[in-house]
């Protein structure tokens, strides 16, 4: 029996590695050990009790006003102690976070194998997105194993030297975890208390924009063309909602709430635990991102995705149709969301194209590859 830790710390990380973990522990092949980092703590606490996963060992690492660089000392020298004393045959990451990279860093200096999920987004900029291109792009280096989601992410490792026998195109675990989910949410609505009922009952056709936003590279300038849109926007559409639960970061809150409060059809709420957040997923009309994950999540549920960026490490959406950049230019994102506001053929013709990130099958694709390259040798 092998003996595998999967590491991560984040809310993003936990809805994608949910699955496999359960996946993991139910294969007799494999021993899977749990340890977060704890670089997210409510949001990161609340997703592993949607999957029922209890973490092994927690870190607990997250301090108030963590600098990158601090955080990013604590987490190497803890995972360090953490690896030293539990000597796990290989560790598993996931994505971009700080904790993926110091995870990979902390295993290359104690010689444990590497294989990372969802290995090989670029945009190819250094500072965009900001640290996680990095991030993935240095993990990539210390990995041995490596579960590109799509065949663009595969071409993209190719070009950095990594061996084909060490790539497998798997699709993204992100699908598995939204299938569990809409499931529970579609059985047993979750209630939203900050919102009408209009917006959260799946039976009714109210148009709804769900917003979200959150990147450090737009704070200032960015977000306050973001807010003057959104503002644009309510002020034209009156018969549609926008929903926007506003993250906690003050980078955000601040121009969000100065610019964007007191307006009847726009509603500024609280980040949202996942379930709830998917069903409003589920329920909106087309969602206005700048979000990684949710554009790999909304084509499965058929809503066209605005993506709030310059540009994507995850270009497959845009090149089949299903995901648009709109940039942080608030005229481009005020054109975007009348468009798909005003054209029905538009929007019909883009909810019903196929998700190219996944099919919900990604774990099991992981699991049989884990057992080709890492079980049978």
């Amino acid at each position: 029996m092998k003996r595998i830790s999967i590491i991560f710390g984040t809310r993003p990380e936990a809805i994608k590695l949910c699955p496999l973990i359960l996946a993991l522990k139910a294969h007799p092949a494999f021993d899977p050990h749990v340890c977060v980092t704890g670089q997210h703590r409510e949001m990161l606490d609340q997703v592993l009790k949607v999957f029922n996963v209890v973490p092994d060992v927690d870190l607990g690492l997250m301090e108030e006003d963590q600098t990158l660089s601090s955080f990013t000392a604590r987490a190497v020298s803890a995972l360090g102690d953490y690896l030293s004393e539990h000597k796990p045959d290989l560790i598993i990451v996931q994505g971009d976070t700080t904790t993926t990279f110091c995870a990979a860093l902390a295993s290359f200096y104690h010689h444990i194998p590497v294989a990372h999920v969802e290995a090989g987004l670029r945009t190819w900029r250094k500072d965009i997105p900001f640290p996680e291109e990095m991030n993935r792009v240095l993990t990539s280096r210390l990995t041995d194993i490596h579960f590109a989601p799509t065949e663009t992410a595969r071409q993209n490792l190719f070009k950095e030297g990594v061996p084909a026998e060490r790539i497998f195109v798997t699709g993204n675990t992100v699908i598995d975890a939204l299938l569990f989910a809409t499931e529970k949410i579609r059985k047993n609505p979750p209630v939203i208390l900050d919102l009408p009922t209009r917006l959260t009952d799946p039976q009714n056709d109210h148009r709804m924009v769900l917003i979200t936003g959150h990147r450090r590279e737009s704070f200032g300038k960015g977000f306050q063309n973001i807010c003057e849109a959104i503002a644009e926007l309510a002020t034209r559409f009156q018969d549609v909602d926008f929903v926007y639960p506003v993250h906690l970061n003050p980078n955000v809150r601040q121009p969000v709430f100065q610019l964007l409060s007191g307006k009847d059809n726009i509603f500024l709420i609280e980040p949202l635990e996942y379930l709830p957040f998917v069903a409003l997923m589920d329920r909106c009309t087309f969602i206005l991102t700048d979000s990684g994950g949710i554009q790999e999540e909304a084509p499965s549920l058929g809503k066209p995705v605005l993506v709030m960026r310059e540009v994507t490490e995850r270009p497959e959406g845009i090149e089949v149709g299903c995901v648009q950049l709109t940039g942080v230019v608030r005229d481009q994102i005020v054109q975007g969301v009348s468009r798909l506001l005003f054209n029905k053929n538009l929007y019909e013709r883009i909810s019903h194209i196929e998700n190219p990130y996944g099919d919900g099958h990604a774990v099991e694709r992981i699991v049989g590859a884990l057992l080709e390259k890492f079980v049978s040798h």
